[in-house]
């Protein structure tokens, strides 16, 4: 088109689209570049003002490595993680929260019952509860992974000084769906804030800091993946997630328990724990995948 303007420059993009596009990717492309160049006209964008956001997904591009993901992180700070959360959590599951930048693949598998906490220093705590669908039947066979900061505030893969994977495992449930281990009270953690994301954070006078949490994926055979995340019901900072994370129904207490033989056999740390320590409950729910509620 030799004759672009500002006012023909969004069609101009949509008609050199071929015919073979695919019709969903037409339609977010559509959108997107609807609302980019409206954001564009609307703002009277400058180039200067332009590239700054380059630079900005620059610098994000160049910090983001295996283990750490820059633009999961400014997803994640803008609330866009949440809100897709929130879309493909309609339903009367568990709901969804934001998977974060510093999860692994392949941690070490522990069984139901095992200690994650090992070396590391904190509060004992005891998670336990059942993998359900929307009737309360357990699912059988259900994969979980699970990870976790150390006392210290860091996950394994921000800190030279943890072994790999530390906190960190994959868990299969039984045919009653139970899953349950032994960990240690992680703690609330800033967000990098080196990067690009702590600029933009610093720039609009926000804090960097997550409450307390657990993070779960959840698999099962027949059923959507659900990636979310526990939070203690006394972290001072619920109300102030830099990600947007929390949701109501994952805040939960934390009991102080004082007698060990209300504890499992099969919970391997059982022998070495010592009154009080803290016990959370919580079942996880699973909707189909035909979208069954």
């Amino acid at each position: 088109m030799k004759n672009v303007d500002i006012n023909s420059i969004t069609n101009a993009f949509l008609n050199y689209c071929s015919k073979d596009t695919n019709p969903r990717v037409y339609f977010l492309l559509k959108s997107l570049v609807e609302h980019i160049h409206q954001f564009a006209k609307q703002t009277q964008l400058s180039h200067e003002e332009w590239m700054v956001a380059i630079d900005f997904l620059t610098r994000a591009g160049d910090i983001t490595d295996k283990e750490r993901n820059e633009f999961v992180l400014l997803s994640d700070t803008m609330g866009l993680s949440s809100l897709i959360d929130m879309i493909g959590s309609q339903h009367s599951g568990t709901p969804s929260s934001v998977l974060g930048p510093f999860h692994i693949n392949d941690a070490p598998s522990l069984p139901v019952g095992g200690d994650l906490a090992k070396e590391n220093e904190g509060k004992c705590v005891v998670l336990e509860g059942y993998v359900k669908n929307t009737n309360g039947d357990p699912i059988a066979d259900a994969e979980l992974e699970i990870w976790q900061t150390a006392n210290n505030g860091l996950y394994s893969n921000q800190d030279d000084k943890q072994r790999e994977f530390n906190l960190r495992c994959s868990m299969k449930v039984g045919a009653d769906g139970r899953y349950a281990f032994s960990t240690v009270r992680p703690a609330p953690y800033k967000v990098p804030d080196d990067g690009p994301v702590g600029d933009l954070l610093r720039a609009t006078g926000r804090e960097a800091w997550r409450p307390s949490h657990f993070h779960f994926i959840v698999t099962a055979k027949g059923y959507r993946q659900l990636v979310t995340e526990l939070f203690p019901s006394d972290d001072p900072y619920l109300e102030t997630d830099a990600v947007f994370g929390v949701r109501e129904d994952l805040i939960l207490d934390y009991r102080e328990v004082n007698e060990l033989d209300t504890l499992n056999d099969d919970f391997v740390a059982k022998k070495r724990l010592t009154a009080p320590f803290l016990k959370v409950d919580f079942d996880i729910v699973l909707v189909k995948e035909n979208g069954e509620a």
